[in-house]
């Protein structure tokens, strides 16, 4: 009796502490500031292959076990005891290695460390597990993990991340201008160096480099990917609405908007790729891994080749010809061998889940993943049977990918795909397109539509190995991007329905003349039409109007604040 009624005793006094702590825990949470929040998220960050930086966070890195309570999660502790089992069996990718999404094993102990912090209930146990595992894992598999979890966790609603760009500036940087910033470090030397585009004028691709190698277009496409992971699960907390026809929309949007460039710069527009026929351009990235070497180049005019445990050529083909076949028949055959129409407005989703291919795939087996496996075709293709062990390309990272002229060629070759679905759909009606009552009376552009070229700076601070003991210097690149002046919309719109009326106003725009000056019919045109706003209004009853302005446009946001900037705007 005595030894049982000591162990009650004890398991008493043990529940007492963990409802005590979970208590505390969930007080000192309401507690935490936005201000603290965003101070942990930077020096998590910051230098991220390097030692922590804030001694708070330096030491939860040290001392914290995320198993010892499992209550801190809303699973239980499931995803937290998987990862630590396979820490303690040595299976997680090594620090100091590249890190690729398009690697099957590294995309699972990334979403292994993701699935971590998604789960845990208060800010405490969330930054301890990720200066815990800021020491156990890859350097971009945490950066990966962190930046995705920062995005969808509730906890983490007001925080601003840092760009992208000075957390892993080897992703973005010519390795010309890296290494002038590693002898600036060495010699304790500030310096600012100038980046220029990849590629020479005897390359008629180098007229559009500015497009597809600006930092803002990478970040864009890597955070747009980051925001609607294909590895997403709803059980992670939510759905990610229209997943499958974002997915079509973005990428359309952004080849049709390559091509305006083009045309602008008197080349014609992109040709989709074909399995069938070489890739005409090369590219030579000039950019180099923080660790692992030189992204490999590709050659003018080389056959497709099948890479070892990725794919064939032929599968690639098959897979194509599954999607082509039930855009033909209209609908879509699930794993279980019902189907599903598509001859609707939800049939873009549904294309767009299974060519990415994301987890809503509805039959993955049968249709494949033909985006995700032409990304790493393509990225393979300087070295596809692995003889000379070279690391991933710039198509095997969402960072980098924009930066080579086969992406748009491989995403017209998709939006193509989605075209054929559209153009099979029965015609819009009058009543489809009509607003009762409502009516644009005046439409004008107030301002000049004229882009310029700026110079933009960036830290390279991050770039350079360096100890706690040694001191920063400024170290800094500047490169030319896109501008455009401000310019404004002014727009009257009458109201006959004698009630106020909510409106969505959206404007497009799209080039009349191609590279050649010969005009485009309007079938073409509005295939390759370019979204420039979309907003709501109440209308009024009667005439009403308004100016908007281009800095207002929905899509277009201002850059992140720099690293630095975050970091001086954190205080209490």
């Amino acid at each position: 009796h005595y030894g049982r009624g000591l162990r009650f005793r004890m398991k008493s006094a043990i529940l007492f502490v963990a409802v005590g702590l979970a208590s505390w825990l969930s007080l000192a949470d309401a507690d935490v500031s936005k201000t603290q929040k965003q101070h942990d998220v930077n020096y998590l960050l910051w230098k991220v292959n390097e030692v922590l930086r804030d001694d708070k966070l330096k030491n939860l890195g040290e001392t914290f076990n995320p198993e010892a309570d499992k209550s801190h999660y809303d699973d239980g502790g499931e995803a937290v005891h998987l990862l630590m089992e396979e820490d303690k069996d040595h299976r997680l990718l090594e620090q100091k290695h590249w890190f690729s999404l398009f690697n099957s094993r590294h995309r699972e102990e990334a979403i292994m460390l993701f699935e971590v912090l998604i789960h845990c209930k208060d800010w405490e146990t969330f930054v301890s597990n990720a200066a815990y595992w800021r020491n156990h894992m890859n350097e971009g598999q945490f950066v990966y993990a962190l930046y995705v979890a920062v995005l969808h966790h509730p906890l983490t609603e007001h925080v601003v991340l840092p760009p992208l760009y000075e957390v892993t500036p080897h992703m973005f940087t010519n390795d010309e201008v890296i290494q002038k910033a590693y002898n600036a470090k060495m010699t304790q030397t500030p310096g600012k160096f100038k980046s220029t585009f990849t590629g020479t004028k005897k390359n008629p691709e180098q007229r559009v480099a500015y497009f597809g190698e600006d930092i803002g277009m990478n970040t864009h496409h890597v955070f747009w990917h980051m925001e609607f992971p294909f590895w997403w699960k709803d059980s992670y907390g939510h759905k990610l609405d229209r997943k499958g026809e974002n997915f079509y929309w973005v990428h359309n949007q952004l080849t049709h908007r390559f091509d305006h460039e083009r045309m602008s710069n008197y080349l014609e527009p992109t040709k989709e790729l074909d399995w069938s026929k070489p890739i005409d351009e090369g590219f030579a990235p000039h950019t180099t891994y923080k660790y692992g070497g030189q992204f490999p180049s590709r050659p003018d005019n080389i056959n497709w080749d099948d890479v070892d445990g990725v794919a064939r050529v032929r599968d690639m083909i098959i897979t194509d010809n599954r999607i082509r076949d039930a855009i033909a028949h209209g609908y879509i055959v699930k794993e279980d061998g019902t189907k599903v129409d598509i001859m609707n407005d939800h049939g873009a989703d549904i294309l767009g889940d299974i060519i990415e291919s994301s987890t809503y795939s509805p039959n993955v087996q049968y249709y494949g993943a033909l985006h995700n496996t032409a990304h790493i075709m393509l990225g393979r293709q300087a070295d596809p049977h692995g003889k000379y062990g070279l690391p991933p390309g710039v198509m095997e990272h969402f960072e980098t990918a924009t930066r080579d002229p086969a992406f748009f060629r491989l995403h017209k070759y998709m939006d193509n795909i989605f075209r054929d679905h559209k153009d099979s759909l029965p015609a819009y009606t009058t009543e489809d397109l009509t607003f009762d009552g409502i009516t644009v009376t005046e439409f004008s552009v107030e301002g000049d539509l004229e882009t310029y070229m700026e110079d933009f700076e960036y830290s390279l601070v991050n770039a350079v190995d360096d100890t706690p003991e040694i001191a920063d210097v400024e170290i800094s690149t500047i490169i030319p991007r896109l501008n455009h002046k401000e310019f404004s919309y002014h727009i009257a719109i009458n109201n006959n329905n004698g009630v106020d009326k909510l409106a969505t106003v959206r404007i497009f725009g799209w080039a009349h003349r191609d590279e050649n000056g010969e005009l485009f019919s309007f079938d073409e045109g509005r295939w390759a039409a370019l979204e420039l706003d979309k907003f709501w209004v109440k209308l009024h009853a009667g005439g009403n109007e308004f100016v908007r302005k281009s800095s207002e446009a929905s899509v277009t946001v201002t850059d992140v604040p720099s690293f630095k900037t975050i970091m001086e705007r954190t205080v209490d």
